[in-house]
């Protein structure tokens, strides 16, 4: 009589899906890592009785490595960049992705010398489970810094002159056009942009968007005039286009913030919106439903980047290889335009 074949030991993903939980929650229980609810815990051991599972010793000895957190790292000057309506909402999305996983969120901010000191550390000592990178600029050294981390690393949009394998962005180029011919549409041909800091990633794509469409259209496109995602850069870029181009018939502004800072200009100016100058933003913040007039808007799924740059990084502790991903976006028509 033939033998029996040896019975397939269980893996852990079936464990995972017996406790019904992630492959990370059940790995950091069965390692008593911190971070796991009893109640978790408890369905984990259960499913490791009734399965006969019996974990594998190198694998534990990696799991006990975890920390139970992952980190959102952003490269800015300003400390109070996580008070910005954008950033709350990539927050917000983030951390209900990593809440499913059983992760917590610690939020880093690299606005100096010290801190990206501190940044780079963190990604050099695995002192997290994985991390998510924003807001960097061009030759910021966190980039390099991210390749030989020794950690799972996401980007959170493009860094500039790099494509990394890992990283959710939103279709910038895509949304500038939009709005672009949006004003285009309505039979304006001086149309202006105000474009984001132009050695970001978002910055130069969403003037490019802008340039493409008014090349399409057969029109020259105006000189980028440059601003930071805030509100005052917005008013004063809107001030230097009303000396330089003061027949501007409409506005593209890469960012609700700069958008809303250009309404303030033009109503000082004696300008109406839309008759005098229409005026498109980009993001769709809750700013720009407030804003006098509402503003027209191109639609980023803010939370949705949050959520999907914490599951692409679950995914990488988890051991798979995911795909890069970028959100579409949409035209959100108003009263601005």
């Amino acid at each position: 009589m033939a033998e029996d074949a040896p019975r397939r030991q269980p893996t852990l993903d079936e464990v995972a899906e017996r406790a019904g939980v992630s492959r990370s929650v059940a790995s950091r229980a069965l390692n008593n890592a911190p971070h796991v609810s009893r109640a978790k815990r408890e369905a984990v051991e259960r499913a490791v009785r009734q399965l006969g599972y019996v974990p594998n010793p190198t694998a534990r000895a990696l799991a006990t490595r975890q920390t139970g957190a992952a980190a959102l790292v952003v490269s800015g000057e300003d400390p109070s960049i996580f008070a910005d309506p954008f950033f709350a909402q990539v927050i917000v999305g983030a951390s209900a992705a990593l809440e499913e996983a059983d992760l917590h969120l610690m939020l880093c901010l690299a606005a100096s010398d010290r801190g990206r000191k501190r940044v780079a550390e963190l990604l050099r000592s695995r002192g997290a489970d994985g991390a998510m990178l924003m807001a960097l600029r061009e030759d910021d050294p966190l980039t390099r810094v991210a390749e030989e981390a020794k950690m799972p690393v996401v980007f959170g949009g493009r860094p500039v002159g790099t494509t990394p394998r890992w990283y959710v962005d939103v279709d910038n180029v895509g949304g500038a056009r939009k709005a672009t011919e949006h004003l285009l549409s309505r039979g304006l041909t001086r149309v202006a942009a105000i474009c984001g800091r132009l050695d970001t990633e978002a910055g130069r794509a969403r003037y490019h968007g802008y340039r493409d469409a008014m090349l399409a259209a057969g029109l020259d496109p105006l000189p980028p005039q440059e601003g930071d995602f805030t509100e005052s850069s917005g008013a004063a870029a809107m001030a230097a286009l009303l000396v330089n181009h003061p027949d501007v018939e409409g506005v593209f502004a890469a960012g609700d913030n700069m958008a809303v800072g250009a309404l303030r200009t033009l109503r000082n100016a004696g300008r109406q919106v839309p008759a005098d100058v229409a005026v498109v933003g980009f993001d769709d913040l809750t700013v720009a439903r407030i804003a006098d007039p509402p503003l027209t808007t191109v639609h980023q799924p803010i939370e949705a980047l949050g959520r999907e740059m914490a599951r692409m990084l679950v995914a990488l502790v988890n051991g798979q290889d995911p795909t890069a991903l970028i959100l579409p976006t949409r035209l959100v028509v108003r009263s601005s335009a």
